[in-house]
């Protein structure tokens, strides 16, 4: 397939099974016990394991479950590391969440929510960053966090892993069947990506904007 969207999903179809997986378990695993998720998405490699379990040699389900363990695992060691710190696990998180607003936002959550707070706060990056950890700090109990940690996880890594493996089967039909570009179509994703990447930094930082 030409096109530079068609190499993206022959790359990541072409990766050997045992990266994919390593991926697929590293980063959501990493998000919360690292805060790594503060600036990468542990769903990108949960989504390019779905993209290879389509075009490649890789079953779906090997990266669904190796992606609920990377979740669960990472938000585990997360909200133990809360427990042990408590308080002080705030000075190790990057200044700019509270100047964003970020940790205002998951101590909200958690106030408000409690331990279902784990499994919403999932879907959104900055949160299932944070979210394990806070719970850890506020004295939740390890039962009401597990469950609570078990179900998102598994609910959010199925998901991601499904929407990675029907993206790559519904770009080769769209540009079988309707002949789209793959230039065209990535200038596009990438355009609207830069518009809403541009107007929520601004929104969240008004000092930003030029005066």
């Amino acid at each position: 397939m030409d096109g530079v969207v068609g190499g993206v999903l022959d790359v990541a179809a072409g990766l050997p099974a045992w990266l994919v997986l390593t991926l697929v378990f590293l980063l959501p695993a990493l998000e919360a016990s690292t805060f790594v998720g503060v600036v990468v998405p542990g769903e990108i490699g949960v989504l390019v394991g779905g993209v290879a379990a389509h075009g490649g040699d890789l079953p779906l389900w090997p990266v669904i479950l190796v992606a609920v363990a990377g979740a669960v695992a990472g938000d585990q060691v997360g909200y133990l590391l809360g427990r042990r710190l408590g308080p002080r696990l705030l000075e190790r998180l990057p200044a700019r969440l509270s100047r964003t607003g970020g940790l205002d936002r998951a101590r909200d959550l958690l106030r408000r929510r409690g331990a279902p707070a784990v499994a919403i706060g999932r879907w959104v990056a900055l949160l299932r960053a944070i979210v394990p950890g806070l719970a850890g700090v506020s004295g939740m109990s390890r039962a009401r966090f597990t469950l609570a940690n078990v179900v998102g996880g598994a609910l959010w890594a199925t998901t991601m892993a499904v929407l990675g493996y029907a993206a790559g089967a519904s770009y080769r039909v769209l540009e079988r069947r309707l002949g789209l570009g793959s230039e065209v179509l990535l200038g596009v994703l990438v355009a609207l990506g830069v518009v809403l990447w541009w107007r929520a930094r601004h929104r969240r930082d008004p000092d930003s904007r030029p005066t």
